[in-house]
């Protein structure tokens, strides 16, 4: 594992997942990111992007995971149950969530989603060693002596937390699911993501298709343009694609965002991407 600050998208698309030849450059796989830095491997969302993952994962014996979720709609959790290295008995996987609100909890959301009549197995097929911890969002989490991974809440239905994570100087932000405010920037996604170096941003609408999805909990890449600027950040990756974005509705959104933000940040990226399937930032 590298020793510097990484990340690695495996599954960009919001909502559900979308086969086909017209979403090949960019996937189709729900939200999944690894990030790696200092000899930790951090994983956010289990969306179904999460399944390649393990895949490559299952390589290797005696892992040492955390998966952080943003929060628990069925995008973000489908993959978890076809995650290889839950079955392998050598492994240990934390998973982690600071949305929830009593009487629910992660251990008991994961468990409900797997018992008949939706699921064949229950939580007890997974083999390898597994924790469920809480916590709320805003809270600064620990993550060994030289990650730092701090919290705050999003604006979406249910809940959800925003992470940065910080590494020897550099920052990557994960901010999908939330929802902003016609006119105004969200303090609290400014003042997590102030000067990072990637902020990876819950993009699922343009702004002329906004006022169709008000209160759907999502946002756009015009505010994350916005907010990137705010915020004084290096690199803004569009994020948690709509599934009625194709691969030519999502070059489109590309060549306007360059012309929005154009040119390279101080960390050498261009100062905005549209994430794609396999793609890896290292700022």
């Amino acid at each position: 594992m590298a020793d510097g600050l990484k990340v690695r998208f495996w599954g960009v698309r919001g909502s559900i997942s979308c086969p086909g030849a017209e979403y090949a450059r960019y996937g189709g796989n729900t939200s999944c990111l690894e990030v790696t830095a200092g000899g930790r491997r951090l994983i956010f969302d289990a969306g179904t992007g999460i399944r390649t993952l393990g895949v490559e994962l299952a390589r290797q014996a005696g892992l040492d995971l955390d998966i952080y979720f943003t929060h628990t709609h069925l995008d973000h959790i489908s993959g978890l149950t076809f995650f290889a290295p839950l079955f392998e008995r050598s492994n240990s996987v934390r998973m982690w969530a600071g949305h929830l609100e009593a009487p629910y909890t992660l251990k008991k959301v994961v468990g409900h989603l797997m018992q008949a009549p939706l699921y064949p197995v229950s939580l007890d097929v997974f083999q390898a060693s597994v924790e469920f911890r809480e916590f709320r969002a805003g809270e600064l989490l620990s993550c060994g002596d030289a990650v730092g991974l701090r919290t705050a809440p999003l604006n979406h239905p249910n809940g959800a937390t925003g992470y940065r994570v910080d590494y020897r100087g550099k920052s990557i932000c994960y901010i999908t699911d939330t929802e902003h405010r016609e006119g105004q920037r969200d303090r609290t996604i400014v003042e997590l993501c102030r000067g990072a170096d990637v902020m990876i941003y819950d993009s699922s609408y343009t702004d002329e298709e906004y006022a169709r999805y008000r209160g759907w909990g999502h946002s756009t890449w015009q505010e994350g343009v916005r907010l990137a600027d705010a915020a004084g950040v290096g690199t803004l990756a569009i994020f948690h694609h709509d599934p009625s974005h194709d691969d030519a509705f999502m070059d489109g959104v590309a060549r306007e965002a360059a012309l929005l933000r154009p040119g390279t940040a101080a960390n050498g990226l261009p100062r905005v991407i549209v994430s794609h399937e396999g793609l890896t930032l290292s700022p």
